[in-house]
């Protein structure tokens, strides 16, 4: 392999590695949802859900400083929680994202979406 189909082969790879989304955002149309995204925020770029699906979980409350995680008291506080699930139609892949207290933490890919009637 020459020098040149090298860098052409790294140049490639270096755009297509800029184009891909992380493993853990979605695409909706040209907007990137990230975690820490609030549900506004989701709506705003995605539209409304498909399907809601509404809990609650109990937690220690906690806070951050510095990038260090500090637990306020020994007491559960709820936690509300929110898995919302985008069908993207039959082409594309299902995606579910869950919120706790109203911020993206997860976004799970699942199988092909299906047509609404």
């Amino acid at each position: 392999m020459t020098a040149l189909s090298r860098m052409g082969l790294l140049a490639c790879l270096g755009v297509a590695a800029l184009a891909a989304a992380p493993a853990h955002a979605f695409r909706c149309g040209s907007q990137l949802v990230h975690d820490g995204d609030s549900r506004a925020a989701v709506a705003a770029k995605c539209g409304e859900p498909t399907e809601i699906s509404r809990s609650a979980i109990l937690r220690k409350p906690v806070f951050w400083v510095g990038g260090r995680r500090y637990h306020v008291s020994g007491d559960f506080v709820e936690i509300p929680v929110e898995q919302w699930l985008y069908n993207l139609g039959p082409r594309k892949l299902m995606r579910r994202v869950r919120f706790e207290d109203g911020l993206v933490v997860e976004i799970e890919t699942l199988g092909y979406g299906f047509r609404e009637r």
